[in-house]
């Protein structure tokens, strides 16, 4: 059953979306040389103490952390942990939650640690993240959710191929519907599987975490000793960008962005809806 959220609901996902928002530029600015991934989940653990938040990832399935922190080619679901070190020339997806009065906020980004990165790392950050946004603009009202999926895969066939290798679009992992849980009904690919249908109309009131995971080869991955930690299959590094995104009668809110996606949806021709807390 797809969870459809009342405008009051809405509302408290947008307060936890902007404390989601608030980890984001608080482990942004940690992510440097030297610092340690364990570093960055203190970082988010206290962001999260300062807006009377709890984290959804700490104790979910047994997951030890606030944040997951992926390095290279993890590509999600990387444990924090003193002994992992960033180094200049890394990239690092980190993912982070936050609950607010049962309701949940989900998103990720992609962080380039210090300077001198590989321009085919640069563009392959900017493709990810565009084929979200190209995501978010295809949940409008009446479409349904494999054109979310269709506008994603379009995206990134479309752009061209990176000097060493491809895109691998990761098959095993993708977004879903966020609320009262932070995984919900229903699992979004981020290509077109024609056996799975078109899947639910998008009505007003349903909330899902678009979040696109791309790498520079392989689509497979597998998952290391400590039964989170997950790989692409050969060794390419990967990114990873997500946000949580409500749809209204007035269009999409991008719950976890700070200007509620009223920039980025614009260059789509898309008016962002009406941010419930100003």
């Amino acid at each position: 059953m797809v969870q459809i959220k009342t405008p009051e609901q809405i509302a408290k996902m947008r307060a936890a979306g902007l404390v989601v928002a608030a980890m984001h530029k608080a482990t942004r600015e940690a992510a440097v040389p030297g610092a340690t991934t364990k570093d960055l989940d203190d970082v988010a653990r206290k962001v999260l103490a300062e807006h009377d938040a709890k984290p959804n990832f700490l104790g979910y399935g047994g997951f030890p952390a606030t944040i997951c922190t992926s390095k290279n080619e993890v590509v999600v679901h990387g444990i924090p942990s003193e002994d992992v070190v960033l180094q200049d020339g890394d990239i690092i997806s980190i993912d982070a939650g936050a609950i607010i009065d049962g309701w949940h906020g989900d998103a990720a980004y992609t962080a380039f640690v210090g300077s001198g990165h590989a321009p085919e790392l640069i563009e392959l950050s900017r493709v990810t993240e565009e084929s979200m946004w190209a995501g978010i603009a295809a949940m409008k009202l009446g479409n349904r959710l494999v054109d979310i999926s269709r506008a994603i895969e379009t995206y990134i066939r479309r752009q061209p191929r990176p000097a060493r290798g491809k895109y691998g679009i990761i098959e095993d992992y993708g977004g879903h519907g966020i609320g009262t849980e932070m995984h919900m009904d229903p699992h979004l690919l981020n290509y077109v599987e024609r056996r799975r249908g078109r899947g639910p109309k998008l009505v007003p009131g349903i909330c899902l975490a678009i979040e696109p995971m791309v790498s520079l080869g392989t689509a497979k991955t597998e998952v290391l000793e400590d039964d989170w930690t997950v790989i692409t299959t050969d060794g390419t590094w990967s990114s990873h960008w997500e946000h949580s995104i409500a749809l209204t009668e007035e269009g999409p809110l991008v719950l976890t962005a700070p200007d509620g996606g009223k920039a980025k949806l614009a260059e789509y021709g898309i008016t962002a809806a009406p941010d419930p807390l100003g």
